[in-house]
């Protein structure tokens, strides 16, 4: 082969080199951007939820101890999954629809028990009160014994976050009349009379006072394992790491 072939030969290994580079640098800035705007979106919230927090005087029943979270699963499980969410904000909906079912059969194997801490930061921070009268009748539905049944009803039928229709007390009623033996007079009482906004609001106070600031939190055994993405949760991961704790 010629010195000018081998040259020419060189030159376009060089030139696809530098294509390559190109590209996977533009794709690199493509997923940075995608990031941070991610993390400005939810910056944003978090500003916009510390400034309505500040200002709207909401801290009704917030005197007393943290509210204890909804507890399901077997009190002895090895494993311990804790889930701050709130019933406005749809990736807590996109979360429970792709981990409920794993988490009920982890829950049924007794490896797993799940503390539900109920929060209301869109209605701090959009305004409105349908975050914190859906928790409300939530609580409301675990004191019937329906909690799983309707709090996942509750995000299947998730409005559109900034309509707040859940503000609305008789949608809440409509929806528990789906669930067999919800839509009693008591529950009714429970959810036009908020019997439980005591309790919500001081397990969103003490949210507010902690270390995280976005919907949904979720820890195992009091380490963040969700909302990395550079290290996303799947369900067979999961599974894995509670089979892990449970030492199977």
């Amino acid at each position: 082969m010629s010195e000018k072939n081998r040259t020419g030969e060189r030159s376009a290994r060089e030139r696809l080199a530098e294509e390559r580079a190109r590209e996977q640098a533009a794709e690199k800035r493509r997923r940075t951007l995608k990031v941070l705007g991610i993390s400005v979106a939810t910056l944003a919230v978090v500003g916009g939820i510390g400034l309505a927090a500040g200002n709207t005087g909401s801290d009704r029943g917030t005197d007393g101890p943290p509210s204890e979270p909804i507890a399901q699963g077997p009190a002895g499980a090895p494993a311990t999954l804790t889930v701050y969410e709130d019933f406005r904000c749809p990736a807590c909906a996109q979360f429970e629809t792709y981990y409920k079912d794993t988490i009920r059969d982890l829950q049924g194997e007794g490896k797993l028990r799940t503390e539900y801490h109920l929060v209301t930061i869109i209605d701090d921070g959009l305004g409105g009160q349908g975050s914190t009268r859906a928790a409300n009748a939530v609580i409301c539905a675990e004191d019937a014994g329906r909690f799983s049944e309707y709090h996942d009803l509750l995000f299947e039928e998730q409005p559109a976050e900034r309509t707040d229709a859940f503000a609305d007390r008789e949608t809440l009623i409509g929806l528990a009349a789906r669930i067999d033996g919800l839509d009693t007079e008591g529950f009714r009482d429970c959810v036009l009379g908020e019997t439980h906004a005591d309790r919500v609001a001081r397990t969103n106070a003490a949210f507010r006072d902690s270390e995280y600031g976005a919907t949904p939190t979720v820890l195992l055994n009091g380490e963040s394992v969700y909302g990395d993405p550079s290290d996303p949760l799947t369900v067979e991961r999961l599974r894995e790491l509670v089979e892990e704790i449970a030492g199977e």
